[in-house]
Protein backbone atom coordinates (compact mmCIF):
# COMPACT_ATOMS: atom_id res chain seq x y z
CA UNK A 1 0.00 0.00 0.00
CA UNK A 2 1.04 3.56 -0.56
CA UNK A 3 0.24 6.00 2.23
CA UNK A 4 -0.01 9.79 2.06
CA UNK A 5 0.00 12.41 4.77
CA UNK A 6 0.79 16.08 4.88
CA UNK A 7 1.50 19.02 7.10
CA UNK A 8 3.79 21.86 8.06
CA UNK A 9 5.73 19.84 10.66
CA UNK A 10 7.36 22.79 12.41
CA UNK A 11 8.62 21.47 14.69
CA UNK A 12 8.18 17.70 14.45
CA UNK A 13 6.79 16.38 17.75
CA UNK A 14 5.49 13.16 19.30
CA UNK A 15 2.04 13.73 17.81
CA UNK A 16 3.60 13.76 14.34
CA UNK A 17 5.63 10.67 15.20
CA UNK A 18 2.36 8.85 15.97
CA UNK A 19 1.10 9.77 12.48
CA UNK A 20 4.34 8.59 10.87
CA UNK A 21 4.37 5.34 12.86
CA UNK A 22 0.86 4.47 11.69
CA UNK A 23 1.72 5.39 8.11
CA UNK A 24 4.79 3.12 8.07
CA UNK A 25 2.78 0.28 9.64
CA UNK A 26 0.52 0.41 6.58
CA UNK A 27 2.99 0.85 3.72
CA UNK A 28 5.46 3.06 1.90
CA UNK A 29 4.92 6.70 2.74
CA UNK A 30 4.82 9.99 0.86
CA UNK A 31 4.77 13.05 3.08
CA UNK A 32 3.53 16.30 1.64
CA UNK A 33 5.36 19.17 3.32
CA UNK A 34 3.69 22.56 2.97
CA UNK A 35 5.55 25.08 0.85
CA UNK A 36 6.68 28.38 2.33
CA UNK A 37 3.78 30.04 0.49
CA UNK A 38 1.16 27.57 1.72
CA UNK A 39 2.33 27.15 5.34
CA UNK A 40 0.97 30.49 6.68
CA UNK A 41 -2.40 29.81 5.04
CA UNK A 42 -2.78 26.46 6.79
CA UNK A 43 -1.99 27.71 10.29
CA UNK A 44 -4.82 28.38 12.69
CA UNK A 45 -2.71 30.93 14.51
CA UNK A 46 -0.29 33.58 13.35
CA UNK A 47 3.26 32.47 14.03
CA UNK A 48 6.60 32.18 12.34
CA UNK A 49 7.16 28.99 10.34
CA UNK A 50 10.72 28.04 9.46
CA UNK A 51 11.76 27.86 5.78
CA UNK A 52 10.88 24.75 3.77
CA UNK A 53 14.48 23.52 3.53
CA UNK A 54 14.95 23.53 7.31
CA UNK A 55 11.63 21.77 7.91
CA UNK A 56 12.42 19.24 5.18
CA UNK A 57 15.83 18.39 6.71
CA UNK A 58 14.30 17.89 10.17
CA UNK A 59 11.46 15.82 8.73
CA UNK A 60 13.83 13.57 6.82
CA UNK A 61 15.92 13.02 9.96
CA UNK A 62 12.77 11.85 11.78
CA UNK A 63 11.41 9.69 8.95
CA UNK A 64 14.59 7.82 8.03
CA UNK A 65 14.89 5.68 11.20
CA UNK A 66 11.14 4.97 11.23
CA UNK A 67 11.23 3.84 7.60
CA UNK A 68 14.24 1.60 8.30
CA UNK A 69 12.58 0.14 11.40
CA UNK A 70 9.50 -0.81 9.35
CA UNK A 71 11.37 -1.80 6.18
CA UNK A 72 9.57 0.88 4.17
CA UNK A 73 10.40 3.57 1.65
CA UNK A 74 9.47 7.24 2.00
CA UNK A 75 9.45 10.39 -0.04
CA UNK A 76 8.95 14.04 0.89
CA UNK A 77 7.18 16.27 -1.62
CA UNK A 78 6.40 19.96 -1.48
CA UNK A 79 2.71 20.84 -1.08
CA UNK A 80 1.49 23.82 -3.06
CA UNK A 81 -2.23 23.38 -2.30
CA UNK A 82 -4.11 22.27 0.83
CA UNK A 83 -5.47 19.02 -0.64
CA UNK A 84 -1.93 18.24 -1.71
CA UNK A 85 -0.64 15.05 -3.18
CA UNK A 86 -3.47 12.80 -1.97
CA UNK A 87 -5.70 13.82 -4.89
CA UNK A 88 -3.21 12.19 -7.28
CA UNK A 89 -3.42 8.56 -8.43
CA UNK A 90 -1.22 5.98 -6.73
CA UNK A 91 -2.27 6.34 -3.10
CA UNK A 92 -4.36 3.93 -1.06
CA UNK A 93 -4.48 5.47 2.42
CA UNK A 94 -4.52 8.98 3.85
CA UNK A 95 -3.37 9.52 7.44
CA UNK A 96 -5.14 12.36 9.24
CA UNK A 97 -5.52 13.70 12.76
CA UNK A 98 -8.99 14.34 14.24
CA UNK A 99 -8.99 18.01 13.18
CA UNK A 100 -7.96 17.20 9.59
CA UNK A 101 -10.58 14.47 9.02
CA UNK A 102 -12.76 16.93 7.06
CA UNK A 103 -9.79 17.65 4.80
CA UNK A 104 -9.50 13.92 4.14
CA UNK A 105 -13.16 13.81 3.15
CA UNK A 106 -12.54 16.76 0.79
CA UNK A 107 -9.64 14.83 -0.76
CA UNK A 108 -11.94 11.87 -1.43
CA UNK A 109 -14.54 14.18 -2.97
CA UNK A 110 -11.90 15.56 -5.36
CA UNK A 111 -10.68 12.04 -6.14
CA UNK A 112 -14.25 10.98 -6.97
CA UNK A 113 -14.64 13.98 -9.30
CA UNK A 114 -11.42 12.88 -11.05
CA UNK A 115 -12.60 9.30 -11.41
CA UNK A 116 -10.19 7.94 -8.79
CA UNK A 117 -11.00 5.47 -6.04
CA UNK A 118 -11.44 7.01 -2.58
CA UNK A 119 -8.63 6.67 -0.09
CA UNK A 120 -8.95 4.74 3.13
CA UNK A 121 -8.84 7.45 5.79
CA UNK A 122 -6.91 6.51 8.93
CA UNK A 123 -7.50 8.85 11.87
CA UNK A 124 -4.66 8.91 14.38
CA UNK A 125 -5.61 10.36 17.76
CA UNK A 126 -3.74 13.24 19.33
CA UNK A 127 -0.89 12.58 21.72
CA UNK A 128 -1.40 14.19 25.10
CA UNK A 129 1.17 16.41 26.74
CA UNK A 130 2.07 16.16 30.42
CA UNK A 131 -0.85 18.46 31.30
CA UNK A 132 -3.39 16.32 29.44
CA UNK A 133 -3.85 18.78 26.56
CA UNK A 134 -2.69 17.76 23.12
CA UNK A 135 0.85 18.26 21.90
CA UNK A 136 0.96 20.87 19.15
CA UNK A 137 3.65 22.77 17.29
CA UNK A 138 2.06 26.03 18.41
CA UNK A 139 2.42 25.07 22.08
CA UNK A 140 6.04 24.06 21.49
CA UNK A 141 6.92 27.26 19.63
CA UNK A 142 5.31 29.35 22.36
CA UNK A 143 7.55 27.62 24.90
CA UNK A 144 4.70 25.99 26.81
CA UNK A 145 5.88 22.38 26.19
CA UNK A 146 8.74 20.54 24.54
CA UNK A 147 8.35 18.21 21.53
CA UNK A 148 7.55 15.30 23.84
CA UNK A 149 4.81 17.18 25.72
CA UNK A 150 6.79 17.94 28.85
CA UNK A 151 5.84 21.26 30.43
CA UNK A 152 8.57 23.85 30.02
CA UNK A 153 7.35 27.02 31.68
CA UNK A 154 10.83 28.52 31.94
CA UNK A 155 11.76 27.81 28.32
CA UNK A 156 11.80 30.76 25.96
CA UNK A 157 9.79 29.86 22.84
CA UNK A 158 10.77 30.63 19.29
CA UNK A 159 7.89 33.06 19.08
CA UNK A 160 5.67 34.43 16.36
CA UNK A 161 8.28 36.32 14.36
CA UNK A 162 11.39 35.22 12.46
CA UNK A 163 14.64 35.33 14.38
CA UNK A 164 16.68 38.48 13.99
CA UNK A 165 19.80 38.21 11.87
CA UNK A 166 23.02 40.18 11.83
CA UNK A 167 22.44 41.18 8.22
Amino acid sequence: MHVALGGTFDPVHDGHIALFERAFELGDVTVGLTSDELAPKTRHVDRYVRPFEEREADLEAELRPLAEEHGREFDIRELEEPTGIATEPGFDVLIVSPETKAGGEKVNQIREERGLDPLQIEIVDHVAAEDGNRISSTRIVSGEIDRHGNLTPDREGRGRTPPETDE
